[in-house]
């Protein structure tokens, strides 16, 4: 799909369906937060979730003391979704609507976040545009979480294909300079009472510019 394509893609996703509603809906982001919480990141260092749409993750992380964090998503339906939904808090987030296909980052971010946007990165270019991206976002001794349809998850995903990875393909398509530190493979309950497989990967940037 083009851009505009996508946009009104998830735009009428979120338009038709309730936060609590989609499939990759968590009630607690909790595997995310153990990981935030063991890369002793300091209170004011910067953090982007890639994709975050409606997730409760950057509320969790306010409420932990995080004053710099970043959500960037494709739909400025649920962005503005979230805006509401922070009221006075919205002051320490900055809300992106971008597509991660086309996005340069302005700045550094000590953690790069993304819960299930790169499984539906079918076009190899596509996930050279977000390894792009991800290299101008980062820097050595940044975190970098990502999770994505483990090789059991699904096949489609909201009406789209996904790609589905195991610890060491998801590096692969990283490559340098990132270094895998740890992983695992998951069930996800969706709102609807079904399971899907997903694999968490945490990297550390080690070198480069």
């Amino acid at each position: 799909m083009t851009a505009p394509d996508l946009q009104q893609h998830w735009d009428a996703v979120y338009g038709r369906r309730s936060a609590t509603e989609v499939s990759w809906y968590e009630a607690e982001p909790a595997q995310s937060l153990a990981w935030i919480s063991a890369t002793g990141l300091a209170p004011a260092d910067p953090i982007i979730d890639v994709g975050g749409g409606a997730s409760l993750l950057v509320d969790r992380l306010l409420a932990l003391g995080h004053t710099d964090v970043t959500v960037l998503d494709f739909s400025g339906t649920v962005l503005a979704q979230v805006g509401a939904r922070l009221g006075t808090l919205r002051r320490h987030v900055t809300l992106l609507e971008q597509d991660i296909r086309s996005f340069t980052p302005t700045r550094r971010y000590a953690l790069w976040h993304d819960r299930a946007v790169f499984h539906f990165l079918t076009d190899p270019a596509d996930r050279e545009r977000y390894r792009s991206a991800l290299l101008t976002g980062t820097s050595p001794g940044s975190h970098v979480i990502i999770a994505t349809f483990g090789p059991q998850g699904p096949v489609r995903c909201s009406g789209l294909d996904t790609c589905r990875y195991e610890a060491t393909s998801l590096a692969r398509e990283l490559g340098a300079p990132f270094r895998l530190s740890e992983s695992l493979l998951c069930e996800h309950m969706t709102p609807s009472g079904s399971s899907q497989q997903f694999l968490y990967a945490r990297f550390v940037r080690i070198d480069g510019p």
